[in-house]
């Protein structure tokens, strides 16, 4: 039986159809979390017997207050939700694509994160995983880097929400060290999804999701606060 539970958010497709894919063979039961209903009764099929569905749109409050009002204790939370609705430059987006963006990829987060806190406390090791992006270290966006072609300012509101992220994974990191958390980034590296055109050519979704699960299974002398590659390198904020 298992006794450890992990939740992922936007776990029906993509990356977070993989990380849930991978607890649930450490032995998690994972619950996959899904805006749609049969979208997520559908993952949670080929996810297999240790995957449970759990409806939670990330911009709702009230879906995410329900989703959390089902678990009694969570040992792992992987913020995976995210979208990135254009590649434009910031002279090019307008201010409702900021907010549309930023609603999913940050607010989104803090509301299910503290949503999910009381029950993230009863885990012995509680891990959080936010799911950021390699094009939201500044260092890497002015500077080569093993990932994209620095130097550009496309994908304005995307990028700049998942810099925003990196923030608050520091400042949930260092609020929550003292209760045994370890809260940590993930830079996932280009993967083929259907996050925007251009994740189309990306690697295998499977291959970034290890790197999430790394990250959720770290021991008690792990670090927190940190910003990682999918292969385990740090990546500079």
């Amino acid at each position: 039986m298992n006794d450890r539970t992990a939740l992922v958010t936007g776990a029906n497709k993509g990356i977070g159809k993989h990380i849930a894919l991978l607890l649930a063979a450490e032995g998690f039961t994972v619950y996959v979390g899904s805006r749609d209903p049969e979208r997520g009764r559908r993952a949670v099929e080929e996810i297999g017997a240790a995957a449970r569905p759990l409806v939670l749109d990330v911009t709702d409050p009230g879906t995410v207050e329900r989703a959390a009002s089902r678990i009694d204790r969570l040992d792992v939370l992987v913020n995976n939700a995210g979208i990135s609705p254009s590649l434009a430059p910031p002279t090019d987006t307008g201010a409702e694509e900021f907010r549309r963006t930023y609603e999913t990829n940050v607010y989104g987060v803090v509301t299910v994160t503290n949503a999910f806190l009381p029950a993230l406390r009863r885990s012995p090791q509680p891990r959080i995983v936010n799911v950021s992006s390699g094009t939201g270290s500044l260092a890497w966006s002015t500077h080569p880097n093993p990932q994209f072609t620095p130097g550009n300012g496309a994908g304005a509101a995307y990028r700049s929400s998942k810099a925003a992220l990196n923030a608050l994974t520091v400042l949930y990191a260092q609020t929550l060290a003292e209760d045994g958390f370890k809260v940590n980034a993930l830079a996932p590296g280009l993967r083929a999804t259907d996050l925007n055109p251009r994740a189309a050519t990306g690697g295998d979704p499977a291959e970034a999701a290890r790197g999430a699960v790394r990250l959720a299974l770290l021991p008690p002398d792990g670090p927190t606060g940190g910003f990682f590659s999918w292969d385990g390198t740090p990546v500079p904020w």
